[in-house]
């Protein structure tokens, strides 16, 4: 039987990880599953690790870990993932628009042999502008990745927890868990699964963040936008050359110089704009450089509740404490 690590990052979800925990507990143990339940609290501040920890010691599948400040959702992932004990990982967000009753499709591609497997929504429920913003960060990272599943992910996957070997010595803050994966293993493949609208509040992944994400991939984990600006000295200098061509051939027909001062400005003003443009992508590469000769860590654990070893099933299990859970609707911003 497959035992599984379910990592939940946790950020100002205080409303809804009772009945995050009440769902995922009921599905698992229904299927018969071996599980545990890790959740990273993200420095939120809104009373979450307070919950965190009643619902550890109520529940001894369930273990908390706090960092010592805010780090990111990604970075949050990478400290449950290393933090997992079991034999196949599966991360999903806080906010309950990924169901956790989604969770046995996951495992079953996992058992068909594949190693990652995603959980792509049917529809996505955030709203034009972050829907936009999520399918340019899908682009970028499909280069990143290398692989055509790019397309295709999302924060609720499933993967075999031996492949986070390829990773296990990744120490930069820049953290990308998608594409770590790919170092690992190129067994891809997604299936489709529900994605519930937000009932209230509002997401905490703005477009800004995602286009933040999204230029962390490309200079963090990706050569392509210096080829692009190599690409584009050669193709600029080839287009010098061809002026200069043109203005030699000129004087040698006609006689005289090339009429038009203003023309010529604008050449040089093209030329310098993509000589500064491609100063800037090298400043990026050397700033990510000098981030990591730092030895930043991409996290830091401040407080982790105490492991119970728990046998038996969810119905055997004596709950010595009462919390109160939301209304199945009910749901936070992340």
């Amino acid at each position: 039987m497959t035992s599984v690590s379910v990592v939940v990052p946790v950020y100002r979800s205080k409303k809804t990880l009772a009945e995050l925990h009440r769902r995922l507990t009921a599905v698992l143990s229904q299927h018969g599953e071996t599980f545990e339940i890790v959740l990273v609290e993200d420095c939120g501040g809104d009373g979450s690790w307070q919950l965190i920890q009643e619902l550890a010691r109520a529940d001894g599948r369930v273990r908390g870990i706090q960092l010592t400040r805010n780090y990111g959702q990604h970075n949050a992932l990478l400290c449950g993932i290393r933090a997992a004990s079991c034999d196949v990982v599966v991360t999903i967000d806080d906010d309950l628009q990924n169901p956790p009753e989604e969770i046995p499709k996951l495992l079953a591609k996992i058992e068909e042999g594949y190693d990652v497997v995603y959980g792509t929504p049917e529809k996505e429920q955030h709203g034009f502008l972050r829907d936009q913003a999520s399918r340019i960060t899908k682009m970028v990272l499909q280069g990143a990745m290398g692989a055509d599943t790019a397309r295709r992910v999302s924060a609720f996957r499933a993967f075999r927890t031996s492949i986070r070997a390829a990773f296990e010595n990744y120490r930069s803050p820049f953290v990308s868990i998608d594409v770590l994966l790919t170092w690992g293993t190129t067994r891809f493949t997604h299936v489709v699964a529900r994605h519930d609208a937000r009932a209230a509040g509002v997401s905490n992944y703005t477009v800004r963040k995602l286009i933040t994400h999204a230029l962390n991939m490309m200079t963090g984990f990706s050569t392509i936008p210096l080829q692009l600006a190599s690409v584009l000295g050669l193709l600029f200098g080839l287009f010098g050359f061809g002026v200069l061509a043109y203005a030699v051939i000129n004087y040698v027909i006609h006689g005289g110089s090339v009429p038009g001062f203003t023309f010529l400005a604008s050449i040089i003003a093209v030329l310098s704009g993509v000589q500064l443009f491609a100063l800037g992508i090298m400043g990026e590469y050397l700033a990510r450089m000098h981030s990591r000769t730092m030895d930043r860590p991409p996290y830091l654990v401040g407080s982790e509740t105490e492991q119970r070893l728990v046998t038996g099933s969810a119905e055997g299990l004596q709950v010595r404490m009462r919390i109160e859970a939301p209304a199945a609707g009910q749901a936070t911003a992340r």
